[in-house]
């Protein structure tokens, strides 16, 4: 079982990498937010790893840290999700908010992650609520509230993905806007900004 791997980046694809250590060529699936922290090709490396062995092959899953390991492996254990839409569910999602919807309840926010139908969703957060423990620091969530979550649906609407309505929601100074309307007004700000 390969559990971590570090090495020289020698090809950047869509949704993977191919890592170089001891001169062996591995492509590793990555989320999204992997892509943020390369330096590029030919830089150096470090991914936590899950390795999958399989009848029809093998695969490999890198991520930044531990914690994005371990909600990646939880997220399989739940029916029906394999790893290409864990891995979908976690380059769509930042930690924070899968934690946080799941301990609200909020199926509607994961249901908007391509590929992610409202049975599915709900699944999600009915099988990871109990498995999201302390650990996850779920003790430390606050909800989104519904205007938030309309105003992230509007977003996304608008063609922005989940993590970017998100971080656009979070941009919006505590104690403005209280309607929808002008919540995404001030949301869509955090896109023009320079």
């Amino acid at each position: 079982m390969i559990s971590s791997l570090r090495g020289a980046v020698l090809q950047i694809n869509p949704d993977s990498l191919v890592v170089e250590a001891g001169g062996v060529g591995y492509k590793v699936f990555v989320p999204a937010s992997v892509f943020d922290g390369l330096d590029g090709v030919g830089r150096s490396v470090f991914l936590h790893t899950h390795h999958i062995f399989r009848e029809d092959g093998q695969a490999l899953y890198g991520f930044s840290t531990e914690e994005q390991r371990a909600l990646f492996e939880l997220l399989l254990t739940v029916q029906g999700v394999g790893p290409k839409l864990a891995l979908a569910v976690l380059s769509s999602l930042s930690i924070d908010v899968l934690r946080s919807v799941v301990a609200q309840e909020q199926p509607e926010v994961i249901s908007r992650v391509k590929g992610v139908g409202r049975k599915t969703a709900e699944k999600i957060v009915f099988s990871l609520k109990d498995k999201l423990g302390p650990a996850f620091g779920l003790e430390m969530i606050t909800r989104v509230s519904d205007v938030d979550t309309e105003v992230i649906a509007a977003l996304t609407t608008l063609g922005y993905s989940v993590v970017e309505a998100q971080a656009a929601v979070q941009s919006i100074p505590k104690g403005e806007g209280k309607a929808v309307e002008e919540r995404v007004r001030l949301a869509l700000q955090y896109f023009a900004a320079p």
